[in-house]
């Protein structure tokens, strides 16, 4: 005979924080310093950052773990790695993690905070464009897998997130184009104002004019944030953030990560929007809209011949939104709205996209 004993947790947690834009990376520091005194405290970094911000930590406040640059970091190995250097330096379940770097760092450096001991806290410092307006707001950590890409990961909230936006003056040139795309993408998807600014003001932004870069970044926050405020573990509107990135993960897990997050959404987001006209959700000119943003912001909009269309479509089978043989796309119904939920088979797919 069988019983029940049931289990009631119906609390809420408050996964509240704030993010401060504009403070400098040293006064972030020392207000970490300061909140969190008798936490040890260690910095999750990549080696092209510290380089450039090293000198600035104090290391009698600050263990600094460094990992190479770049996407190829964000795998078990290397979590694995930084768990082991976390054990021997005996951090504890009262110990900070503070993610300083680019997406990359973010989604590794937070993963590791939220196994690590059954999770503890960590803050997001993100030192790229592409990490201030998306990646560390929300909570989705994550690692890659050789079929795909962030499909080992949790959703776990920082305790703040701090934008120092005089980072990006460091910004190697090829990765300020890779933070665009997900700034675009935002305009097409939540916010025509948005989009209309990026396309009058692209020459302002390419040179980085800081008014410019904190008026979008500041933006494109408050777009995440009230996504993530009304649907933080993805079960339905947080699914709009994913225009572009069906397509665009499996272009990065085909090319082995050769190409950059950003660029493989620029591609993903035009073939999508090609998509969205099969269709009859927009007009052609959308997509020529959408397209000719992106290369403003030196983007690519053509999938490598490379990879065909069957290797795309298998590559999509592995993606996080895929049910019951379907994967769930977002498409566009216009720029600056868009629609999730669209459930398409591989072979729909291939007949849209090859028209």
């Amino acid at each position: 005979m069988s019983s029940t004993v049931r289990v009631h947790l119906k609390g809420v947690v408050d996964n509240s924080y704030d993010i401060v834009i504009g403070t400098s990376l040293r006064q972030a520091l020392r207000d970490i310093a300061n909140d969190f005194r008798d936490a040890s405290k260690f910095i999750i970094t990549d080696s092209n950052v510290k380089s450039h911000y090293g000198g600035i930590f104090n290391n009698k406040l600050f263990r600094i773990l460094t990992v190479p640059a770049g996407e190829r970091s964000k795998d078990r190995k290397t979590k694995e790695y930084l768990e082991d250097r976390l054990l021997s330096l005996r951090a504890d379940r009262n110990s900070l993690i503070i993610a300083l770097g680019g997406g990359v760092i973010g989604d590794l450096a937070g993963f590791v905070a939220a196994t690590f001991m059954r999770g503890i806290p960590y803050i997001q410092i993100p030192t790229t464009l592409l990490a201030q307006v998306d990646s560390s707001i929300g909570g989705k950590v994550a690692i890659n897998h050789p079929l795909g890409k962030n499909l080992i990961g949790a959703f776990y909230q920082p305790k703040k997130v701090y934008i120092d936006t005089g980072t990006l003056k460091t910004l190697p040139e090829k990765e300020f184009p890779n933070g665009m795309a997900e700034v675009i993408k935002y305009g097409a998807i939540l916010d025509i104002q948005l989009f209309n600014f990026l396309e009058k003001n692209h020459k302002q932004i390419l040179k980085r004019d800081r008014s410019s870069l904190t008026r979008i970044i500041k933006r494109c926050c408050q777009l995440k944030k009230m996504i993530v405020h009304q649907d933080e573990r993805e079960t339905g509107l947080r699914r709009i953030l994913n225009f572009g990135h069906t397509v665009g993960h499996a272009i990065e897990a085909l090319s082995n990560y050769r190409i950059g997050h950003g660029e493989a959404i620029a591609m993903g987001m035009v073939a999508e929007a090609k998509l969205s006209y099969a269709l009859g959700m927009i007009n052609y000119d959308d997509i020529t809209r959408l397209s000719r943003l992106l290369q403003a912001y030196g983007l690519p909009i053509t999938i490598p011949s490379r990879f065909t269309l069957k290797q795309l479509l298998r590559a999509t089978l592995h993606d996080k939104k895929i049910k019951q043989g379907t994967v769930q796309y977002t498409l566009l119904e216009k720029i600056g709205k868009a629609k999730v939920g669209v459930q398409l088979t591989l072979k729909e797919v291939e007949q849209h996209l090859n028209r």
